[in-house]
């Protein structure tokens, strides 16, 4: 891997479901009995979730800080207002897409403060048929001839990819292939020791391949209980880890469903039981890695 063992750490930008927790309509609704959305309005509370997005910074030879994101949904705003000072982040050096979902692409009429005022250009990495669905939600971005006028809209390169590991300003992504719903495929990635799956309801044998050896893997669990069509529940979640077998697994992609101090309690006693280190991770919340 390129600059191994270089000081790395990534950042959780957003640890929540596509409509984010709180929830308005929990917040508005004078029988509801959730515990969680109003405990999400406190300053701080690991219950405040925005859409799911990660960030990798890299200490780099030459002195600079590299920053590459994963994920650029609906909320992607407010997660870089309330995590790139904290981390100084001042420049993106690449955004990789998991899928054109809007809780992964979004954002990306945000981007043009980074490429107006920060940056000249920003690469945006992507399966082709991502690129068409951006195309169709964000014609200006992808054609920028296309502009009617008013602000300037961002500057953005596509990078096309497919199964085939890529490169993203020095860092090595190896992209895995998850079914997210019966029959419609996207990707997770792996960089280093580290494996990233935000989005899924099903991970194949050959994926698992590629995840096997990671120290830390980031997996998608909505909620307990409920099945869902195109995510795993806590349960599932935890059955993968067990044959995944990563070291650390932190879980994301969570609904008002999941209290984070109690269930992340609860998931505590795996480690007891048989050594399974699972908790939910948190918006915001550091990790030091390798890469």
């Amino acid at each position: 891997m390129p600059n191994s063992g270089s000081k790395s750490r990534i950042v959780f930008l957003g640890t929540g479901t596509s409509e984010g927790v709180p929830r308005v309509s929990c917040l508005t609704n004078p029988d509801s009995d959730c515990p969680v959305c109003p405990d999400a309005m406190k300053p701080g509370s690991p219950n405040r979730r925005r859409n799911t997005s990660l960030l990798i910074q890299r200490e780099m030879p030459d002195g600079r800080t590299s920053n590459i994101v994963i994920d650029a949904g609906k909320f992607f705003y407010e997660s870089a207002m309330n995590w790139f000072p904290k981390y100084n982040v001042r420049t993106m050096d690449a955004l990789v897409i998991t899928h054109a979902h809007a809780d992964a692409v979004g954002g990306f009429d945000d981007l043009r403060d980074w490429t107006n005022n920060a940056q000249e250009s920003l690469p945006i990495y992507l399966r082709e048929t991502d690129l068409d669905s951006v195309e169709s939600l964000f014609f200006y971005l992808v054609d920028r001839r296309k502009q009617t006028g008013g602000g300037g809209v961002a500057k953005l390169t596509f990078e096309t990819i497919d199964e085939t590991p890529f490169d993203a300003d020095g860092l090595e992504i190896i992209p895995l292939p998850v079914e997210h719903g019966r029959g419609h495929e996207i990707f997770g990635y792996r960089f280093g020791s580290v494996s990233y799956i935000s989005d899924t309801s099903a991970i194949s044998e050959s994926t698992a391949a590629l995840v096997a050896g990671s120290e830390l893997l980031v997996l998608d669990a909505l909620r307990p209980a409920r099945t869902h069509g195109t995510h795993l529940t806590v349960e599932q979640a935890i059955d993968e880890a067990r044959r995944l077998g990563a070291k650390r697994t932190l879980l994301t992609d969570a609904t008002h469903d999941i209290d984070h101090v109690p269930v992340n309690a609860e998931l505590a006693k795996l480690k007891d039981s048989e050594g399974l280190d699972i908790q939910y991770a948190h918006d915001g919340m550091a990790i030091e890695v390798e890469l």
